[in-house]
């Protein structure tokens, strides 16, 4: 039997419906991150590349084919999307979860939602309706929504498909189309499901994809000026930069950036069901999600309890080969990552003088040298002035912090520069409503975390971004509304010779 390694599947880029070949042969390596083991390797679109796919994305906007097609029409279409993505589940558990490191199971148990995204984004489709809107006058007021036209999306390696089809979903059932940069870590999914897409009839040239590095390929995608929305998923700083680029074009623009959620644990809360929250909301995914509950703020009654027992839980944790149904926690995204945030383990014991209480380091596991592990990790007796309470980490790290009263949880949660999710552990039921309307953050969960709805509007305040992504918010913002006045006076009407007559003007 043959030991020899096969060659690298070589992906190019995929424009017009099919597969095609980058401007220049350079490639870059895609790295299964639990075993440090070459994957593939991916083009690097150039600016001409980018170009390529951009122009076709709007032929196909402006095609009789697409943008002649009926709602209903589309939204069967999108429907039948949804069902192929179904049929080919099983494929993209197994592809994600090499791709990106995340345990087979959370990946199964996230993707498997995605389809209804379609769906809902489908039903949309047929369900919206314009305005008529009643002016003063013997007139008839009424609006026509028409779809934007291309939508650049730069998506991030922590959630690659998850993140993409929140966008995806209703740009093509809007009328929209899409060209694609999917994270140079983590593009296989991304490239796959665009395949199965065209296959399935969505015709070519509505969802294109360009591989690269972000501050080549994807600079060129946000700056393209026929662009009408630039979408990313990333780092504040990446947001600041591809949001510039965009806004000189004067596109829409949805950025979905960092987050460090506040969890505000009330000594009325049951301590082992909040520490399984907390170890639920800070580790899966490795901690890499931007609603990462990240910052367990805990009442001083409950707080040494509660360091205790998420510190016990946290080294109990499976870590391990993430195709493992047994295994819990997969790697980080990559050798980069990884020395992210074991720095941030330094920081928080040699500058902020934190009390480490679990991992901190990488596993010993021999099994595990090649790949990119950090075990969960927890610092306790941090105070908001410590870096590690207000810096975004992105692994698997918790930082834990004691309060007295509401007003000081409160002000706690809110002394960050971002305000994308937070949380509430509390049976108090008028508390619960108190405190959520007070915490400056675009997602509240009450005693529960990182859930996700294709109705429930998606998205932060602050550093953490600008629009909203899922429910009608985000289908709305993929048409531009024009407002049409029409006069029902067939009464002569000549400005200059009655001047004085006239009763209005607008």
């Amino acid at each position: 039997m043959s030991n020899a390694k096969h060659a690298p599947t070589v992906h190019g880029l995929f424009i017009d419906g099919r597969e095609v070949p980058a401007e220049t042969p350079e490639l870059l390596d895609v790295i299964n991150p639990a075993t440090g083991e070459l994957l593939a390797q991916i083009s690097q679109a150039s600016d001409a590349d980018v170009d390529r796919a951009v122009r076709s994305s709007h032929a196909a906007f402006e095609s009789a084919e697409w943008a002649g097609m009926s709602n209903r029409t589309r939204a069967k279409l999108i429907n039948k999307l949804a069902d192929v993505f179904e049929a080919h589940l099983d494929e993209m558990y197994q592809l994600e979860t090499a791709n990106n490191g995340r345990s087979l199971n959370e990946t199964r148990a996230q993707i498997s939602r995605l389809p209804d995204f379609f769906r809902y984004n489908a039903g949309l489709a047929i369900a919206r309706r314009d305005s008529v809107i009643p002016v003063d006058g013997n007139y008839l007021n009424y609006t026509l929504r028409t779809p934007i036209g291309v939508v650049g999306n730069s998506t991030p390696f922590n959630h690659p498909l998850m993140i993409m089809v929140k966008s995806l979903a209703p740009v093509l059932a809007s009328g929209c189309t899409t060209v694609v940069k999917p994270s140079e870590y983590t593009p296989l999914t991304t490239l796959r499901l665009a395949q199965l897409f065209v296959e399935a009839g969505l015709p070519p040239g509505c969802f294109n994809v360009v591989t690269g590095l972000g501050p080549t390929t994807g600079k060129a995608l946000a700056q393209h000026p026929m662009l009408a929305k630039w979408v990313l998923t990333g780092g504040t700083e990446a947001g600041r930069i591809t949001g510039a680029l965009a806004g000189n074009n004067f596109a829409h623009q949805t950025l979905e950036l960092g987050g460090k959620t506040p969890v505000l644990v009330f000594d009325d809360f049951d301590v082992e069901q909040a520490v399984n929250y907390a170890a639920f909301g800070a580790f899966i995914g490795a901690g890499q999600t931007c609603i990462c509950g990240s910052r367990q703020i805990v009442h001083e009654r409950v707080y040494d309890e509660f360091v205790e027992r998420l510190a016990d839980k946290a080294r109990t944790i499976r870590i391990g080969n993430p195709s493992d149904p047994s295994v819990q926690l997969g790697p980080v995204v990559s050798a980069r990552q990884q020395q992210r945030v074991l720095n941030y383990v330094r920081i928080g014991l040699e500058e902020d003088k934190a009390r480490l209480v679990a991992g901190g380091k990488v596993p010993a596991d021999p099994a595990l040298k090649n790949g990119f592990f950090v075990e969960p990790t927890v610092f306790a007796d941090v105070t908001p002035r410590m870096r590690i309470f207000q810096e975004e980490v992105f692994g698997p790290f918790v930082s834990v912090s004691k309060f007295s009263t509401e007003a000081e949880a409160i002000a706690m949660a809110n002394d960050s520069p971002f305000g994308l999710a937070g949380a509430i552990r509390t049976k108090d039921v008028t508390r619960a409503h108190r405190v959520a309307a007070r915490l400056r953050c675009g997602i509240v969960w009450i005693n529960d975390h990182h859930r996700l709805d294709p109705a429930s509007p998606w998205g932060g305040v602050k550093d953490s971004g600008i629009g909203r992504e899922c429910g009608t918010e985000s289908f709305d913002q993929h048409f531009e509304t024009k407002s049409v006045m029409v006069r029902l006076d067939d009464a002569p009407f000549d400005w200059y010779k009655d001047t004085a007559k006239q009763s209005r003007l607008n």
